[in-house]
């Protein structure tokens, strides 16, 4: 089974590219399955019911998300009525939605979880990610998974590997996201788990992490706390593609890519 993931949709650029792209590459590709984070689709950040519609009609079987998908009030609900809208599990305040939901593709049966990391996030709240990730792994060998995905949303690198050796073996899959910045670590774990430390965003090229760089110059120089907007210009899709064996659900290889 041959499986896409992509990192951090920004802005409205970035849904009308993966739009226009995402279709032709999934078929190019032989694209089984699709993962989107859609943590930023929103212009300035979060995610809309907009976005969320535009990330599905481009492919995305899934849409993830992270530390602003709850940002939005008028999104919250949509979390609750359709399960493949996913926000971090394991924020326990959050009264919407799940980090888990089970997609039944008749020859394989994919669990997707959403984890949001505790280092450097100023997200208190959020619950243990191991701890949480043992639970929804319970929950998905009882729901009969026999490939499981995750989107782990944090922003230390260090966080990121750990998990990633923990759940060696156990999930087909671990990718990180949030940092948008592609990593050159795409590999095989030791016991079969695809793995990438993130990966990277689908936003403007010409940007710092897919905003104007002068608002970021001016945040780092002078102390300026103003607006984000998301830069224009080139824009990139970035993620993975990687093979699962539904008989053994270990990962078989996987590349980076850009387009």
């Amino acid at each position: 089974m041959r499986i896409l993931a992509i990192g951090d949709i920004c802005g409205e650029q970035g849904c009308e590219r993966l739009l226009k792209i995402l279709p032709k590459f999934k078929k190019e590709n032989q694209i089984d399955f699709t993962v989107v984070n859609g943590e930023n689709s929103a212009d300035t950040n979060g995610i809309s019911g907009h976005s969320a519609e535009i990330i599905l009609n481009a492919g995305a079987d899934v849409v993830t998300g992270g530390n602003h998908t709850l940002h939005r009030k008028d999104f919250r609900h949509l979390l609750d009525e359709n399960e493949r809208l996913l926000r971090p599990h394991n924020i326990p305040s959050a009264q919407y939605g799940s980090g888990y939901c089970l997609v039944d593709m008749g020859y394989a049966r994919v669990a997707v979880i959403n984890l949001l990391g505790q280092v450097y996030l100023d997200m208190h709240e959020a619950e243990n990610p191991f701890l949480c990730a043992d639970t929804l792994l319970q929950r998905a060998s009882n729901d009969g998974a026999n490939i499981i995905l995750v989107d782990f949303h944090a922003e230390a690198t260090s966080e990121k590997k750990a998990l990633g050796f923990y759940l060696d073996g156990k999930v087909s899959a671990l990718f990180g996201t949030h940092t948008h910045v592609q990593t050159n670590d795409a590999t095989i774990l030791p016991n079969g788990t695809a793995y990438i430390t993130d990966l990277g965003m689908s936003g403007p090229v010409h940007s710092v992490l897919g905003v104007k760089p002068e608002i970021i110059i001016e945040r780092f120089k002078n102390g300026e706390k103003g607006r984000f907007v998301f830069a224009e210009g080139e824009n990139d899709i970035q993620g993975i593609v990687f093979e699962v064996d539904p008989k053994t659900s270990k990962a078989l290889w996987i590349k980076t890519v850009k387009f």
